[in-house]
């Protein structure tokens, strides 16, 4: 499977769009990089729509196409009848005149086989009598029901699907030709891979758009008008529906769209309440018109479902119908390699989360899944981890800044652009000696401290950083420093307590005060003595007074 949708490295990293949007969650996460688990998608091309990083692109098969015209045999191209959605006012003239150009031998519409296919359903209702038949035609839904929903197989049609009944149409006619379909799904590459022999290649309308490009070739506004050709309506919701006689007597035909709508009707089928139905199922949600590359790229459901009606005849196709051992084929369940986790593990997984209850369980669905205990059987399979639960890491990440701010020394205090307190941690409320946090949140900053440093801050957009203060309402002495937050808007005043500090300086500086004045009146005095004593000897004391007056600078500068 993941050889038609590859990865490409990407910024994804906490989006799990893709996840969200999985029908059937075969996606993985690993270094903070999606993979798509090949053994569990249905490539409905979800996650292709979806990703916003461009992250998931289907596999590009236009250079095998140039390599088969390029071996001489005549390659034919089965155009999906949803085309003329997807180029407004072309009709298969137009297409067939530009793919021509490109070195196809030709150009002709899926419609055709879908044509044979719609007869092969009605032929299975009357003569096979099934209680339940589901339509064959949407590769998606036929993994879907195979990998999921296995115990639902007989009830899925063993018929060719469209594409595949036609380019076996076109090889019967020219045992030498290579057949290539061009359409707007993901899933189509895989049938033609799986199903070998009858279709060569498979191109999306955006890789053939993009070789017309290149080539600098412009499709023709030229349209016909086939009135045998109501087999061009199978790309809409219904489509398969409006071809058939539905005739069958106590039958209910009904038609889903959507791979939510159908696994919830394939659960129903499970239950076996339902009786006598033929069921058209479309993965895409409009059906085909809806597929991937058509959502992705001009999704348009109005028009695009208009230009169909309006181009599909009120006839068959003119073709002839081979015999129905040519038109089946068997679908076998696809096995998953997923364990299943015992109660004990996932209740485990669960408090690791930080589910420890019941209640504890949100299931709001940010992480992909739509609850807590599958989001721990995809952690048991290892296509998820704990991170990426959104209330977790909230929680977690609250828990941690709030032990942080609880229990640092600092004092912290936010508040907003309107100077109204905000946050008031223990250390703050300590200093400014407030009772509680609730006695000043909301309040003017102004009741606790002088606002001017805080509009100056404001105003200039300048941060405060380190400047002693005095508190003369607390008596206290406070390193502040006050931070401008421009993104959330917010002003973060830290104060650090120095006033113990400040007390041990004011104590040093008397002390070193009261050690100059003794050094003084101690030169002083041992002057008036040298003084004496060399009037005495008749010798100078110069030499004297200048050591012991640099003893005094000495004991000054401490």
């Amino acid at each position: 499977m993941s050889e038609c949708l590859t990865l490409k490295k990407s910024n994804c990293k906490n989006c799990y769009k893709c996840i969200r949007h999985c029908p059937v969650k075969a996606i993985r996460f690993s270094g903070n990089q999606a993979h798509i688990i090949g053994n569990e998608c249905i490539l409905c091309g979800q996650c292709f729509v979806v990703c916003p990083q461009n992250a998931k692109q289907i596999v590009a098969e236009t250079e095998k196409v140039k390599v088969l015209i390029q071996s001489g045999a005549p390659v034919y191209a089965s155009i999906a009848p949803s085309f003329i959605a997807n180029y407004p006012g072309v009709g298969i003239i137009g297409i067939d005149r530009a793919l021509k150009k490109l070195g196809f031998a030709g150009a002709e519409e899926t419609a055709v086989g879908a044509s044979i296919v719609k007869t092969e359903y009605e032929k299975m209702l009357k003569e096979e009598k099934r209680d339940i038949v589901i339509s064959s035609c949407c590769h998606s839904v036929n993994l879907l029901i195979q990998k999921y929903y296995p115990a639902m197989l007989p009830f899925l049609a063993n018929i060719l699907s469209p594409m595949q009944a036609h380019c076996k149409l076109i090889k019967e006619k020219d045992p030498e030709a290579k057949t290539v379909f061009i359409g707007p799904c993901v899933s189509k590459k895989d049938e033609a891979q799986h199903y070998e022999g009858i279709v060569d290649a498979v191109l999306t309308f955006e890789e053939l758009t993009e070789w017309l490009k290149e080539e600098k070739i412009e499709l023709e506004q030229d349209m016909d008008n086939n009135e045998n050709s109501r087999a061009r309506f199978f790309p809409t919701t219904g489509g398969i529906l409006k071809t058939m006689a539905q005739d069958m007597p106590g039958y209910t035909y009904l038609a889903i769209d959507g791979t939510e709508n159908c696994m919830a009707a394939l659960k129903e089928l499970e239950q076996g309440h339902i009786h006598k139905a033929f069921i058209e199922m479309s993965a895409c949600v409009g059906s085909c018109v809806g597929g991937p590359v058509m959502e992705k790229y001009n999704r348009s459901p109005i028009a695009d479902y208009k230009a169909v009606s309006e181009y599909a005849g009120k006839k068959d196709f003119d073709v002839p119908l081979p015999e129905s051992s040519k038109l089946r084929k068997n679908f076998e369940p696809i096995e998953l390699r997923n364990g299943i986790p015992s109660e004990e593990e996932i209740a485990d997984i669960l408090k690791k989360m930080g589910k420890n209850r019941k209640e504890d369980e949100l299931n709001c669905g940010s992480c992909g899944y739509n609850t807590c205990r599958e989001k721990a059987i995809a952690i048991y399979h290892g296509k998820a981890d704990i991170s990426m639960c959104l209330p977790y890491l909230k929680e977690k990440a609250e828990s941690f800044s709030d032990a942080i701010v609880s229990n640092t020394p600092n004092a912290l205090i936010v508040v907003n652009e309107a100077l109204e307190v905000q946050l008031v941690n223990p250390s703050a409320r300590k200093i400014l000696n407030i009772r509680y946090a609730s006695d000043i949140l909301g309040d003017q900053v102004v009741r606790i401290l002088n606002p001017k440093p805080f509009i100056r801050v404001l105003e200039t957009g300048k941060s405060i950083r380190n400047s002693r203060t005095f508190l003369a309402e607390y008596n206290r002495y406070v390193e502040q420093t006050i931070i401008y937050d421009t993104t959330y808007h917010m002003l973060l005043c830290i104060m650090r307590d120095v006033t113990e500090e400040e007390s041990e300086r004011q104590k040093r500086e008397t002390q070193r005060t009261k050690t100059v004045e003794t050094a003084d009146k101690v030169v002083d005095k041992q002057m008036r003595i040298v003084q004496e004593i060399a009037s005495l000897l008749g010798e100078t004391a110069a030499e004297t007074k200048i050591a012991l007056t640099k003893l005094k600078e000495s004991i000054s500068d401490e």
